[in-house]
Parts: structure tokens; sequence; C-alpha cells
């Protein structure tokens, strides 16, 4: 083999891995954007088409994506978006309660004064938000506001078991559609857990984090089972 072979080959595997992964990651959004209900169906032909790559890597993607628990794989029944029991659901938010604390606790005693500064932005931004009733921008100044969090503690092995749980998923399949969003005093215990970020008090940030984080878990249907999947 030539060279400039070498080169094309090189460059194809490179590319190929390039697919895999922007399919990988676009799925994986996704599926945690919550925009997919639980129990639905996925097929190749529609994943292919959707994100432009080949059936086998896009099978790859699916085999990779049910190994982590966001879809599940059966006989006859084909790729679904994960599905949770009551039990599963209330382990998993339990897990969240746990690592969401401790890296509020790592944040206050961490954070560099250029996060504190994105945290006071964003959480601005959500202010601004409630205040026009614009509930899909408050949704994305929250999901930002705990990220930057998580990435202020500076903590890499509570920063890992925390991106491996699956709660967005818990929260999209039991969430209370006829509750108000944002919810009740949600806006008020990110201003605590921000207050006490700033003001480098972890036991502070851990009891705000974990008083924030349980007060969602509560407003969940967990107490009712869920809606039929779909189909």
């Amino acid at each position: 083999m030539q060279q400039g072979d070498i080169g094309e080959v090189e460059g194809g595997a490179k590319a190929s891995t390039t697919r895999y992964s922007q399919a990988y990651d676009g799925l994986r959004s996704l599926l945690l954007s919550g925009s997919i209900a639980p129990g639905t169906r996925l097929t190749e032909a529609d994943l292919t088409r959707m994100f432009n790559v080949s059936r086998s890597t896009m099978r790859s993607v699916l085999v990779r994506l049910a190994q982590e628990g966001y879809v599940t794989s059966e006989v006859n029944r084909g790729v679904r978006t994960r599905s949770f029991s009551v039990e599963e659901a209330a382990d998993i938010l339990e897990a969240r309660e746990t690592l969401e604390s401790a890296l509020a606790g790592k944040a206050a005693e961490r954070a560099t004064d250029e996060e504190i500064a994105a945290l006071r932005q964003t959480l601005s931004e959500m202010e601004e938000a409630q205040s026009r009733g614009d509930q899909d921008a408050y949704s994305r100044g929250n999901r930002r506001f705990h990220q930057q969090i998580k990435q202020a503690a500076h903590q890499h092995t509570l920063a890992h078991a925390y991106d491996t749980l699956l709660y967005p998923l818990v929260m999209r399949q039991y969430r209370n559609l006829s509750a108000p969003h944002p919810r009740t005093g949600s806006l008020e215990e990110h201003q605590a857990i921000f207050l006490s970020i700033v003001t480098r008090n972890p036991d502070a940030a851990v009891a705000a984090m974990r008083h924030h984080v349980g007060s969602a878990r509560r407003a969940l249907l967990l107490d009712k089972p869920p809606g039929p999947p779909a189909g």
C-alpha cells in the first residue's frame, strides 16, 4: 500500500469515527432532552436518515446506548426509549440528590471567580425568563445552572458518577404536566444555592442543593403509575 493510500484509509477511519461520535452525541442529547416519550420505538431507518449515517454505524450507537441504559433492546420489540419502574426512578433520584449536593459543596470551595460570574449570569437570565413567563428559556437556564455547578466543583469522580445518572429520563416520565412550570419556589431555591456558593459556605450549599433536588423529586408523580408506552 502506498503512502497516499494509507492517508486515505486513515482519513476514512477518522471520518467514520467522527460520524459515529456525532450520531451518539446527537441521539443521547435527544433522549436526555425528554422530547421522546418513554417506551417509544426507535427504528434504524429513521435514525440513519436523521443523523446521516450508515445502518451499521447507527446499530453500534444503539448498542452503546442500550449498554448505558438510555434505551432497551428486546427480541420482537426492537429498540425503545427507556421506561423506569417507580422503584428504579426513586433509586436514581436519591442518587442524584446525594451526588449533586456533594458537587454543590465542592463548588462552594473551589469555584473560580469566572465560574461564579457565569452562575450569576445564568441565574439572572432565569429570573428574567420567569418574569416574562418564558418556560423554555427558564428550563434551559436551569439545566445550564446545574451543569455549571458540576464544572465549578472540579471533582471529576463525582461529576462522572453524576453524568451516568439517567434522571432527566426519569423526570420526563414522571413529571406532572398539570403542575405550573417552573415549579413554585424553584427560582428561590436556585438563588439560595448560588448565595451559598458565592459566600463560600460548603455546608449551606450542600443543604440548599439537597432541599432543591428533594423538592423537585417530591413534585414528580412517583406515587402514580406512568402512562402506557408509546406505540
